[in-house]
Protein backbone atom coordinates (compact mmCIF):
# COMPACT_ATOMS: atom_id res chain seq x y z
CA UNK A 1 0.00 0.00 0.00
CA UNK A 2 2.66 2.98 0.95
CA UNK A 3 4.57 1.92 -2.42
CA UNK A 4 1.03 2.78 -4.30
CA UNK A 5 1.00 5.75 -2.10
CA UNK A 6 4.81 6.77 -3.34
CA UNK A 7 3.82 5.94 -7.05
CA UNK A 8 0.64 8.04 -6.92
CA UNK A 9 2.08 11.04 -5.32
CA UNK A 10 4.92 10.00 -8.41
CA UNK A 11 2.02 10.39 -11.20
CA UNK A 12 0.81 13.80 -9.35
CA UNK A 13 4.04 15.56 -9.73
CA UNK A 14 3.81 14.92 -13.34
CA UNK A 15 -0.22 15.29 -14.14
CA UNK A 16 0.41 18.81 -11.76
CA UNK A 17 2.77 20.21 -14.02
CA UNK A 18 2.30 23.35 -16.02
CA UNK A 19 2.03 22.09 -19.18
CA UNK A 20 0.44 18.87 -18.40
CA UNK A 21 -2.20 20.53 -16.82
CA UNK A 22 -2.93 22.48 -19.93
CA UNK A 23 -3.19 19.82 -22.33
CA UNK A 24 -5.68 18.63 -19.96
CA UNK A 25 -7.74 21.06 -19.77
CA UNK A 26 -8.11 21.57 -23.51
CA UNK A 27 -8.49 17.81 -23.98
CA UNK A 28 -11.77 18.05 -21.54
CA UNK A 29 -12.44 21.16 -23.03
CA UNK A 30 -12.63 19.61 -26.23
CA UNK A 31 -13.83 15.91 -25.44
CA UNK A 32 -17.08 17.69 -23.74
CA UNK A 33 -17.27 19.87 -27.28
CA UNK A 34 -17.13 16.51 -29.67
CA UNK A 35 -19.74 14.98 -27.38
CA UNK A 36 -22.14 17.54 -27.65
CA UNK A 37 -22.18 17.20 -31.65
CA UNK A 38 -24.46 14.56 -32.80
CA UNK A 39 -22.17 12.28 -34.74
CA UNK A 40 -18.92 13.72 -33.79
CA UNK A 41 -17.89 11.27 -30.86
CA UNK A 42 -15.03 10.43 -28.73
CA UNK A 43 -13.33 8.58 -31.60
CA UNK A 44 -13.61 10.57 -33.92
CA UNK A 45 -12.42 13.63 -31.96
CA UNK A 46 -9.37 11.46 -31.08
CA UNK A 47 -8.93 10.42 -34.65
CA UNK A 48 -8.42 14.18 -35.88
CA UNK A 49 -6.16 15.01 -32.95
CA UNK A 50 -3.87 12.23 -32.84
CA UNK A 51 -1.89 14.07 -35.81
CA UNK A 52 -1.19 16.98 -33.35
CA UNK A 53 0.52 14.61 -30.68
CA UNK A 54 3.57 13.33 -32.64
CA UNK A 55 5.90 16.23 -31.66
CA UNK A 56 4.16 16.05 -27.96
CA UNK A 57 5.89 14.31 -25.14
CA UNK A 58 3.70 10.84 -24.44
CA UNK A 59 2.98 12.07 -21.39
CA UNK A 60 1.49 15.00 -22.71
CA UNK A 61 -0.18 13.06 -25.44
CA UNK A 62 -1.65 10.42 -23.73
CA UNK A 63 -3.50 13.32 -20.99
CA UNK A 64 -4.31 15.09 -23.79
CA UNK A 65 -6.24 12.43 -25.76
CA UNK A 66 -7.70 10.70 -22.35
CA UNK A 67 -9.28 14.26 -22.13
CA UNK A 68 -11.02 14.18 -25.06
CA UNK A 69 -12.35 10.45 -24.53
CA UNK A 70 -13.74 10.98 -20.35
CA UNK A 71 -15.26 14.73 -21.80
CA UNK A 72 -16.91 13.46 -24.39
CA UNK A 73 -18.19 10.79 -22.36
CA UNK A 74 -19.97 14.04 -20.16
CA UNK A 75 -20.70 16.06 -23.22
CA UNK A 76 -23.11 13.95 -24.56
CA UNK A 77 -25.45 14.42 -21.93
CA UNK A 78 -25.95 18.15 -22.45
CA UNK A 79 -28.04 17.44 -25.81
CA UNK A 80 -29.76 14.14 -24.47
CA UNK A 81 -31.00 16.22 -21.70
CA UNK A 82 -32.17 19.34 -23.42
CA UNK A 83 -33.20 18.11 -26.35
CA UNK A 84 -33.54 14.33 -26.13
CA UNK A 85 -30.79 14.29 -28.93
CA UNK A 86 -28.03 11.86 -27.54
CA UNK A 87 -24.51 13.73 -28.62
CA UNK A 88 -23.44 10.20 -29.16
CA UNK A 89 -24.20 6.54 -28.56
CA UNK A 90 -23.50 6.18 -24.57
CA UNK A 91 -25.95 9.34 -23.87
CA UNK A 92 -28.69 6.94 -25.70
CA UNK A 93 -30.41 5.90 -21.92
CA UNK A 94 -29.57 9.71 -20.60
CA UNK A 95 -32.05 10.96 -22.69
CA UNK A 96 -34.75 8.90 -22.08
CA UNK A 97 -35.16 10.58 -18.33
CA UNK A 98 -33.41 13.36 -18.42
CA UNK A 99 -35.74 14.69 -21.41
CA UNK A 100 -38.00 14.33 -19.29
CA UNK A 101 -37.27 15.93 -16.36
CA UNK A 102 -36.16 18.72 -18.50
CA UNK A 103 -39.64 18.95 -19.88
CA UNK A 104 -40.78 19.35 -15.72
CA UNK A 105 -38.68 22.21 -15.64
CA UNK A 106 -36.03 20.32 -14.06
CA UNK A 107 -33.35 20.52 -16.61
CA UNK A 108 -30.56 22.17 -14.36
CA UNK A 109 -30.79 19.30 -11.14
CA UNK A 110 -30.44 16.92 -13.98
CA UNK A 111 -26.84 18.45 -15.58
CA UNK A 112 -25.81 18.70 -12.22
CA UNK A 113 -26.29 14.94 -11.48
CA UNK A 114 -24.62 14.40 -14.70
CA UNK A 115 -21.70 16.58 -13.63
CA UNK A 116 -21.76 14.84 -10.02
CA UNK A 117 -22.35 11.46 -11.07
CA UNK A 118 -19.60 11.46 -14.00
CA UNK A 119 -16.96 13.35 -11.39
CA UNK A 120 -17.35 10.79 -8.69
CA UNK A 121 -17.67 7.79 -10.91
CA UNK A 122 -14.24 8.86 -12.60
CA UNK A 123 -13.15 9.26 -9.41
CA UNK A 124 -14.00 5.72 -8.72
CA UNK A 125 -12.52 4.95 -11.38
CA UNK A 126 -9.40 5.93 -10.70
CA UNK A 127 -8.83 4.60 -7.57
CA UNK A 128 -9.89 1.17 -9.49
CA UNK A 129 -7.14 1.77 -12.10
CA UNK A 130 -4.50 2.50 -9.52
CA UNK A 131 -5.23 -0.46 -7.38
CA UNK A 132 -7.00 -3.31 -9.61
CA UNK A 133 -5.36 -3.11 -12.63
CA UNK A 134 -3.04 -6.05 -12.74
CA UNK A 135 -5.64 -8.51 -11.71
CA UNK A 136 -8.78 -7.21 -13.60
CA UNK A 137 -6.46 -7.22 -16.71
CA UNK A 138 -5.18 -10.36 -16.17
CA UNK A 139 -9.18 -12.11 -16.11
CA UNK A 140 -10.29 -9.60 -19.09
CA UNK A 141 -7.49 -11.92 -20.96
CA UNK A 142 -9.44 -15.26 -20.03
CA UNK A 143 -12.63 -14.25 -21.99
CA UNK A 144 -12.32 -15.84 -25.95
CA UNK A 145 -15.20 -16.44 -28.58
CA UNK A 146 -17.32 -18.45 -26.15
CA UNK A 147 -17.19 -15.97 -23.34
CA UNK A 148 -17.78 -12.79 -25.64
CA UNK A 149 -21.15 -14.60 -26.64
CA UNK A 150 -22.23 -15.54 -23.28
CA UNK A 151 -21.87 -12.38 -22.66
CA UNK A 152 -23.50 -10.61 -24.91
CA UNK A 153 -26.81 -12.69 -25.24
CA UNK A 154 -26.47 -12.51 -21.17
CA UNK A 155 -26.52 -8.63 -22.03
CA UNK A 156 -29.48 -8.79 -24.39
CA UNK A 157 -31.35 -10.99 -21.21
CA UNK A 158 -30.11 -8.83 -18.36
CA UNK A 159 -31.78 -5.84 -20.72
CA UNK A 160 -35.30 -7.96 -20.86
CA UNK A 161 -35.33 -8.49 -17.35
CA UNK A 162 -34.35 -4.56 -15.97
CA UNK A 163 -36.36 -3.45 -18.40
CA UNK A 164 -39.69 -3.37 -16.17
CA UNK A 165 -41.82 -3.12 -19.56
CA UNK A 166 -43.61 -5.69 -21.98
CA UNK A 167 -40.98 -8.08 -21.98
CA UNK A 168 -42.30 -9.35 -25.41
CA UNK A 169 -41.74 -5.81 -26.76
CA UNK A 170 -38.06 -5.68 -25.72
CA UNK A 171 -36.78 -8.81 -27.05
CA UNK A 172 -38.97 -8.01 -30.47
CA UNK A 173 -36.70 -3.97 -30.47
CA UNK A 174 -33.85 -6.30 -29.29
CA UNK A 175 -34.61 -8.14 -32.56
CA UNK A 176 -35.09 -5.60 -34.79
CA UNK A 177 -31.75 -3.69 -33.75
CA UNK A 178 -29.95 -7.41 -34.09
CA UNK A 179 -31.62 -7.74 -37.82
CA UNK A 180 -30.39 -3.93 -38.61
CA UNK A 181 -27.03 -5.29 -37.26
CA UNK A 182 -26.56 -7.79 -39.84
CA UNK A 183 -26.24 -5.33 -43.05
CA UNK A 184 -22.92 -5.29 -44.37
CA UNK A 185 -20.14 -7.31 -45.34
CA UNK A 186 -19.75 -10.46 -43.41
CA UNK A 187 -17.01 -10.53 -41.09
CA UNK A 188 -16.13 -14.11 -41.99
CA UNK A 189 -16.73 -14.43 -45.85
CA UNK A 190 -16.42 -11.01 -47.12
CA UNK A 191 -19.99 -11.10 -48.92
CA UNK A 192 -21.92 -8.20 -48.60
CA UNK A 193 -25.42 -8.75 -47.43
CA UNK A 194 -28.61 -7.24 -46.99
CA UNK A 195 -27.53 -3.98 -49.03
CA UNK A 196 -29.55 -3.79 -51.57
CA UNK A 197 -26.73 -2.49 -53.75
CA UNK A 198 -26.21 0.42 -51.98
CA UNK A 199 -22.82 0.79 -51.91
CA UNK A 200 -22.54 3.02 -48.41
CA UNK A 201 -24.10 -0.30 -46.87
CA UNK A 202 -21.23 -1.92 -47.28
CA UNK A 203 -19.97 -1.31 -44.20
CA UNK A 204 -23.49 -2.05 -42.38
CA UNK A 205 -26.09 1.28 -40.45
CA UNK A 206 -23.58 2.80 -38.13
CA UNK A 207 -25.06 4.21 -34.40
CA UNK A 208 -25.16 7.45 -34.98
CA UNK A 209 -28.09 7.88 -37.82
CA UNK A 210 -29.88 5.34 -35.94
CA UNK A 211 -29.87 6.77 -32.56
CA UNK A 212 -30.41 9.94 -33.55
CA UNK A 213 -33.30 9.48 -36.03
CA UNK A 214 -34.96 7.11 -32.83
CA UNK A 215 -34.81 9.76 -30.00
CA UNK A 216 -33.66 13.38 -31.77
CA UNK A 217 -36.31 13.18 -35.31
CA UNK A 218 -38.78 11.14 -33.63
CA UNK A 219 -39.02 13.48 -30.74
CA UNK A 220 -39.54 16.45 -33.57
CA UNK A 221 -42.17 14.55 -34.96
CA UNK A 222 -44.08 13.99 -31.57
CA UNK A 223 -43.78 17.41 -30.49
CA UNK A 224 -43.47 19.61 -33.25
CA UNK A 225 -47.36 19.75 -33.74
CA UNK A 226 -47.78 20.45 -30.18
CA UNK A 227 -48.93 23.77 -29.18
CA UNK A 228 -46.03 24.76 -26.75
CA UNK A 229 -46.99 26.27 -23.45
CA UNK A 230 -44.73 29.70 -21.84
CA UNK A 231 -41.14 29.87 -22.47
CA UNK A 232 -38.86 29.23 -19.18
CA UNK A 233 -38.28 31.82 -17.01
CA UNK A 234 -34.22 32.14 -16.19
CA UNK A 235 -33.59 29.78 -12.93
CA UNK A 236 -31.85 31.06 -9.94
CA UNK A 237 -29.46 29.14 -8.50
CA UNK A 238 -31.09 27.30 -6.29
CA UNK A 239 -33.36 25.54 -9.05
CA UNK A 240 -30.11 24.61 -10.61
CA UNK A 241 -29.29 22.41 -7.87
CA UNK A 242 -30.98 18.77 -7.19
CA UNK A 243 -33.44 19.08 -4.22
CA UNK A 244 -32.73 17.05 -0.73
CA UNK A 245 -34.79 14.18 -2.29
CA UNK A 246 -33.40 14.20 -5.63
CA UNK A 247 -29.76 13.67 -4.08
CA UNK A 248 -31.20 10.87 -1.76
CA UNK A 249 -32.48 9.26 -5.12
CA UNK A 250 -29.49 9.62 -6.83
CA UNK A 251 -26.75 8.66 -4.64
CA UNK A 252 -27.38 5.28 -4.73
CA UNK A 253 -27.43 4.95 -8.31
CA UNK A 254 -24.16 7.19 -8.59
CA UNK A 255 -22.75 4.34 -6.55
CA UNK A 256 -23.92 1.41 -8.33
CA UNK A 257 -23.64 2.74 -11.72
CA UNK A 258 -19.79 3.37 -10.65
CA UNK A 259 -19.26 -0.39 -9.74
CA UNK A 260 -21.05 -1.15 -12.49
CA UNK A 261 -19.61 0.16 -15.29
CA UNK A 262 -16.19 0.02 -14.31
CA UNK A 263 -16.41 -3.57 -14.38
CA UNK A 264 -18.16 -3.70 -17.51
CA UNK A 265 -15.02 -1.38 -18.57
CA UNK A 266 -12.21 -3.86 -18.33
CA UNK A 267 -14.27 -6.25 -20.84
CA UNK A 268 -13.41 -5.56 -24.92
CA UNK A 269 -16.26 -4.14 -26.67
CA UNK A 270 -18.40 -0.84 -26.75
CA UNK A 271 -18.37 -1.09 -22.67
CA UNK A 272 -19.31 2.45 -22.44
CA UNK A 273 -22.09 1.83 -24.31
CA UNK A 274 -23.53 -1.65 -22.66
CA UNK A 275 -22.76 -0.39 -19.03
CA UNK A 276 -25.29 2.34 -19.33
CA UNK A 277 -28.01 0.14 -20.35
CA UNK A 278 -27.31 -2.19 -17.85
CA UNK A 279 -26.97 0.08 -14.94
CA UNK A 280 -29.79 1.83 -16.09
CA UNK A 281 -31.94 -1.28 -15.85
CA UNK A 282 -30.61 -2.17 -12.67
CA UNK A 283 -31.82 1.00 -11.24
CA UNK A 284 -35.56 0.02 -12.51
CA UNK A 285 -35.57 -3.08 -11.17
CA UNK A 286 -34.36 -2.19 -7.85
CA UNK A 287 -36.28 0.92 -7.56
CA UNK A 288 -39.76 0.68 -5.33
CA UNK A 289 -41.09 2.74 -7.82
CA UNK A 290 -40.32 1.37 -11.03
CA UNK A 291 -42.92 3.28 -12.71
CA UNK A 292 -41.38 6.54 -12.35
CA UNK A 293 -39.05 5.75 -14.49
CA UNK A 294 -39.22 7.11 -18.25
CA UNK A 295 -41.30 9.98 -16.92
CA UNK A 296 -38.09 11.80 -15.40
CA UNK A 297 -37.03 9.65 -12.60
CA UNK A 298 -33.40 11.32 -11.54
CA UNK A 299 -31.97 7.89 -11.44
CA UNK A 300 -32.43 7.19 -14.59
CA UNK A 301 -30.15 9.75 -15.34
CA UNK A 302 -27.20 9.63 -12.61
CA UNK A 303 -27.05 5.59 -13.06
CA UNK A 304 -26.29 5.47 -17.14
CA UNK A 305 -23.94 8.89 -16.92
CA UNK A 306 -21.85 7.03 -14.19
CA UNK A 307 -21.16 3.77 -15.75
CA UNK A 308 -20.27 5.24 -19.18
CA UNK A 309 -17.47 7.58 -17.00
CA UNK A 310 -16.35 5.10 -15.11
CA UNK A 311 -16.07 2.45 -18.21
CA UNK A 312 -14.20 4.96 -19.87
CA UNK A 313 -11.77 4.79 -16.53
CA UNK A 314 -11.97 0.73 -16.74
CA UNK A 315 -11.30 0.43 -20.33
CA UNK A 316 -7.92 1.98 -19.64
CA UNK A 317 -6.71 -1.07 -17.75
CA UNK A 318 -6.07 -3.68 -20.36
CA UNK A 319 -4.80 -1.02 -22.37
CA UNK A 320 -1.95 0.04 -19.80
CA UNK A 321 -1.49 -3.00 -18.01
CA UNK A 322 -1.68 -5.85 -20.78
CA UNK A 323 -1.29 -3.15 -24.02
CA UNK A 324 -4.46 -4.77 -25.39
CA UNK A 325 -7.33 -1.92 -26.38
CA UNK A 326 -10.81 -3.06 -25.42
CA UNK A 327 -12.67 -0.69 -28.11
CA UNK A 328 -11.43 0.84 -31.12
CA UNK A 329 -10.99 4.68 -28.84
CA UNK A 330 -8.26 2.47 -26.89
CA UNK A 331 -6.95 1.29 -29.78
CA UNK A 332 -6.27 4.74 -31.48
CA UNK A 333 -5.20 5.48 -27.97
CA UNK A 334 -2.41 3.03 -27.84
CA UNK A 335 -1.51 3.99 -31.93
CA UNK A 336 -0.51 6.99 -30.60
CA UNK A 337 1.59 5.51 -27.20
CA UNK A 338 3.33 3.14 -30.22
CA UNK A 339 4.25 5.96 -32.03
CA UNK A 340 6.22 7.31 -29.35
CA UNK A 341 8.59 4.28 -29.24
CA UNK A 342 6.85 3.58 -26.26
CA UNK A 343 5.68 -0.44 -25.76
CA UNK A 344 2.91 -0.80 -23.75
CA UNK A 345 1.71 -3.39 -21.70
CA UNK A 346 3.23 -5.60 -18.10
CA UNK A 347 6.69 -3.95 -18.14
CA UNK A 348 5.02 -0.37 -18.67
CA UNK A 349 4.31 -0.33 -15.18
CA UNK A 350 8.24 -0.94 -14.13
CA UNK A 351 9.83 0.89 -16.91
CA UNK A 352 7.98 4.20 -17.50
CA UNK A 353 5.99 4.99 -14.17
CA UNK A 354 6.05 8.44 -14.41
CA UNK A 355 4.01 7.92 -17.61
CA UNK A 356 1.65 4.95 -16.17
CA UNK A 357 1.04 7.13 -12.96
CA UNK A 358 0.90 10.39 -14.31
CA UNK A 359 -1.59 9.26 -16.85
CA UNK A 360 -3.71 7.78 -13.66
CA UNK A 361 -3.19 11.28 -11.49
CA UNK A 362 -3.97 12.87 -14.62
CA UNK A 363 -7.39 11.59 -15.01
CA UNK A 364 -7.97 13.05 -11.27
CA UNK A 365 -7.12 16.21 -12.36
CA UNK A 366 -9.27 15.93 -15.49
CA UNK A 367 -12.46 14.84 -13.52
CA UNK A 368 -11.91 17.93 -11.24
CA UNK A 369 -11.45 19.96 -14.20
CA UNK A 370 -14.75 18.41 -15.66
CA UNK A 371 -16.16 19.86 -12.81
CA UNK A 372 -15.60 23.00 -12.25
CA UNK A 373 -16.11 23.87 -16.43
CA UNK A 374 -19.42 22.50 -16.34
CA UNK A 375 -21.31 23.15 -13.49
CA UNK A 376 -21.18 26.95 -13.87
CA UNK A 377 -22.23 26.55 -17.58
CA UNK A 378 -25.55 24.53 -16.23
CA UNK A 379 -27.25 28.11 -16.14
CA UNK A 380 -26.39 28.85 -20.07
CA UNK A 381 -27.28 25.31 -20.77
CA UNK A 382 -31.28 25.70 -19.31
CA UNK A 383 -31.77 29.32 -20.64
CA UNK A 384 -31.04 27.67 -24.07
CA UNK A 385 -34.20 26.33 -23.56
CA UNK A 386 -35.52 30.20 -23.67
CA UNK A 387 -35.39 29.65 -27.29
CA UNK A 388 -38.91 29.71 -28.99
CA UNK A 389 -39.30 26.18 -30.36
CA UNK A 390 -40.67 27.30 -33.74
CA UNK A 391 -36.89 28.39 -34.05
CA UNK A 392 -35.38 25.96 -31.79
CA UNK A 393 -36.22 22.35 -34.09
CA UNK A 394 -35.42 23.62 -37.41
CA UNK A 395 -32.08 24.38 -35.97
CA UNK A 396 -31.56 20.73 -34.20
CA UNK A 397 -33.03 19.15 -37.43
CA UNK A 398 -30.12 20.75 -39.36
CA UNK A 399 -27.66 20.12 -36.73
CA UNK A 400 -28.73 16.66 -36.71
CA UNK A 401 -28.14 16.41 -40.40
CA UNK A 402 -24.90 17.85 -40.37
CA UNK A 403 -23.55 15.83 -37.66
CA UNK A 404 -24.69 12.67 -39.39
CA UNK A 405 -23.36 13.85 -42.58
CA UNK A 406 -19.87 14.48 -40.96
CA UNK A 407 -19.73 11.14 -39.55
CA UNK A 408 -18.45 9.82 -43.00
CA UNK A 409 -19.70 12.41 -45.39
CA UNK A 410 -22.56 9.88 -46.81
CA UNK A 411 -25.83 11.14 -47.47
CA UNK A 412 -26.99 7.62 -47.19
CA UNK A 413 -26.76 8.50 -43.50
CA UNK A 414 -28.99 11.64 -43.81
CA UNK A 415 -31.50 9.35 -45.21
CA UNK A 416 -31.19 6.55 -42.94
CA UNK A 417 -31.49 8.90 -40.21
CA UNK A 418 -34.62 10.37 -40.98
CA UNK A 419 -36.22 7.00 -41.99
CA UNK A 420 -35.31 5.64 -38.69
CA UNK A 421 -37.03 8.79 -36.98
CA UNK A 422 -40.41 8.19 -38.72
CA UNK A 423 -39.82 4.03 -37.76
CA UNK A 424 -39.04 6.11 -34.10
CA UNK A 425 -42.57 7.93 -33.90
CA UNK A 426 -44.23 4.66 -35.29
CA UNK A 427 -43.10 3.39 -32.43
CA UNK A 428 -43.49 5.63 -29.47
CA UNK A 429 -47.10 5.55 -31.03
CA UNK A 430 -47.34 2.11 -30.31
CA UNK A 431 -45.85 2.24 -26.46
CA UNK A 432 -42.61 0.75 -27.94
CA UNK A 433 -39.27 1.28 -25.96
CA UNK A 434 -36.98 2.43 -28.59
CA UNK A 435 -33.44 1.81 -26.76
CA UNK A 436 -33.12 -2.28 -27.05
CA UNK A 437 -33.21 -1.07 -30.92
CA UNK A 438 -29.84 0.86 -30.14
CA UNK A 439 -28.46 -1.92 -27.82
CA UNK A 440 -29.39 -4.62 -30.80
CA UNK A 441 -27.19 -2.65 -32.96
CA UNK A 442 -24.07 -2.26 -30.99
CA UNK A 443 -24.07 -5.66 -30.35
CA UNK A 444 -25.22 -7.78 -33.41
CA UNK A 445 -21.55 -7.22 -35.02
CA UNK A 446 -19.79 -8.51 -31.79
CA UNK A 447 -22.41 -11.41 -30.93
CA UNK A 448 -22.46 -12.64 -34.90
CA UNK A 449 -18.82 -12.43 -35.04
CA UNK A 450 -17.76 -14.23 -31.77
CA UNK A 451 -21.14 -17.29 -31.84
CA UNK A 452 -19.12 -17.97 -35.57
CA UNK A 453 -15.55 -18.24 -33.96
CA UNK A 454 -17.21 -20.04 -31.13
CA UNK A 455 -18.18 -22.60 -33.67
CA UNK A 456 -15.35 -22.58 -35.50
CA UNK A 457 -13.10 -23.82 -32.73
CA UNK A 458 -15.80 -26.14 -31.43
CA UNK A 459 -16.30 -27.78 -35.24
CA UNK A 460 -19.88 -27.02 -34.97
CA UNK A 461 -20.54 -28.21 -31.56
CA UNK A 462 -23.20 -25.84 -29.57
CA UNK A 463 -21.83 -27.86 -26.20
CA UNK A 464 -18.25 -25.84 -26.13
CA UNK A 465 -20.25 -22.98 -24.63
CA UNK A 466 -21.41 -24.93 -21.44
CA UNK A 467 -18.05 -26.69 -21.35
CA UNK A 468 -16.50 -23.22 -20.73
CA UNK A 469 -16.84 -22.15 -17.05
CA UNK A 470 -17.52 -18.19 -17.46
CA UNK A 471 -19.26 -18.79 -20.26
CA UNK A 472 -21.38 -21.19 -18.87
CA UNK A 473 -22.27 -18.98 -15.66
CA UNK A 474 -22.99 -16.45 -17.67
CA UNK A 475 -25.29 -18.27 -19.98
CA UNK A 476 -26.81 -19.70 -16.93
CA UNK A 477 -27.34 -16.15 -15.39
CA UNK A 478 -29.07 -15.41 -18.49
CA UNK A 479 -31.38 -18.18 -18.74
CA UNK A 480 -32.75 -17.99 -15.05
CA UNK A 481 -33.31 -14.20 -15.20
CA UNK A 482 -35.75 -15.08 -18.67
CA UNK A 483 -37.48 -17.60 -16.42
CA UNK A 484 -37.73 -15.41 -13.86
CA UNK A 485 -39.05 -12.96 -16.26
CA UNK A 486 -41.74 -15.23 -17.71
CA UNK A 487 -43.05 -15.95 -14.04
CA UNK A 488 -45.68 -13.25 -14.16
CA UNK A 489 -46.73 -13.80 -18.07
CA UNK A 490 -47.64 -17.37 -16.99
CA UNK A 491 -49.32 -16.84 -13.31
CA UNK A 492 -51.49 -13.95 -15.45
CA UNK A 493 -52.17 -16.60 -17.91
CA UNK A 494 -53.03 -19.41 -15.36
CA UNK A 495 -55.18 -16.61 -13.51
CA UNK A 496 -57.25 -15.85 -16.63
CA UNK A 497 -58.23 -19.55 -17.40
CA UNK A 498 -58.96 -20.08 -13.90
CA UNK A 499 -61.83 -16.78 -14.40
CA UNK A 500 -62.40 -18.14 -17.55
CA UNK A 501 -63.21 -21.75 -15.79
CA UNK A 502 -65.74 -19.67 -13.11
CA UNK A 503 -67.69 -18.01 -15.82
CA UNK A 504 -68.52 -21.24 -17.56
CA UNK A 505 -69.38 -22.81 -14.16
CA UNK A 506 -71.91 -19.47 -13.31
Amino acid sequence: MLETLNNLMLGFSVALQPQVLMYAFVGCLIGTLVGMLPGVGPLAGISMLLPATFGLDPIIAVVLLAGVYYGAMYGGSTTSILMRLPGEAASVMTCIDGYEMTRRGRAGPALAICAIGSFVAGTLGVLGLMLLAPTLASFALRFGPPEYTALLMMGLLVLAYMSGGSMPKTLAMAGFGLMLGMIGIDAMSGYTRFSFDVVELADGIGIVPVAVGLFGISEILMTASHQMGALPKTPTLRELMPSRTEWRQSSGAIARGSVIGFLIGIIPGSAHIISSFVAYGVERRLSKTPERFGQGAIEGVAAPESANNSAASGAFIPMMALGVPTSPVTAVMLAAIMIHGIAPGPTLITERPELFWGFVASMYVGNVMLLIFNLPLIGLFVSLLRIPYSYLYPCILAFCILGCYSVSNSVVDVWIMLAMGGVGFVLRKFGFDLAPVALGLVLAPMLELSLRQSLAMSAGDYAIFFQRPISAVMLGLGVLMLLVSLKPLISRKRDWRSQVGLDDQA
